[in-house]
């Protein structure tokens, strides 16, 4: 498996991996959220979007979100953030995920953070253990809904 940035050819493919990966906790509250998953181009032109690729095949992909991004949520100034973690269901389980999340890390840490928080869905259980045995806390204090039925838990971790 490598991980790279994204390319432009990979878009439509990243896309359909976020929206396969996300299609069973989406519970109609965010419909148009379908369409921010897979906006990948846009994603990548305002932050960072990073792919987990299997030969010709992307099989996973990761937003991080740098200083300055718009797509920073929950993050603090000395913190990095990523979003939309998401890898294709038949690839879940080999380390995609663990492995962007890292990657993540290690773009945070270039760029003076020293720790990183994310936001997941509350459904979102096996995120949860990936989260867990790489380091990351619940921070319930920081969690928040963007919309009515939709909440997000909050996780963050200390370099």
């Amino acid at each position: 498996m490598e991980l790279r940035r994204i390319r432009a050819e990979d878009y439509a493919a990243a896309g359909d991996v976020c929206v396969a990966a996300y299609e069973p906790f989406l519970t109609g509250a965010e419909d148009d959220y379908r369409e921010r998953l897979h906006d990948v181009a846009t994603r990548d032109a305002q932050a960072e979007v990073w792919v987990a690729v299997d030969g010709a095949r992307v099989v996973g992909n990761v937003t991080y979100c740098p200083p300055g991004s718009r797509w920073r949520e929950i993050g603090r100034d000395d913190e990095g953030e990523f979003r939309m973690l998401a890898v294709h269901p038949v690839a879940q389980g080999t380390g995609a995920g663990t492995a962007l999340a890292r990657l993540c890390e290690e773009r945070a840490r270039e760029d003076g953070a020293t720790g990183m928080a994310l936001s997941s869905l509350a459904t979102m259980a096996a995120a949860h253990r990936v989260y867990a045995r790489l380091g990351y806390s619940r921070e319930p204090g920081r969690d928040w809904s963007p919309l009515p039925g939709v909440d997000l838990l909050a996780f963050s971790k200390t370099f």
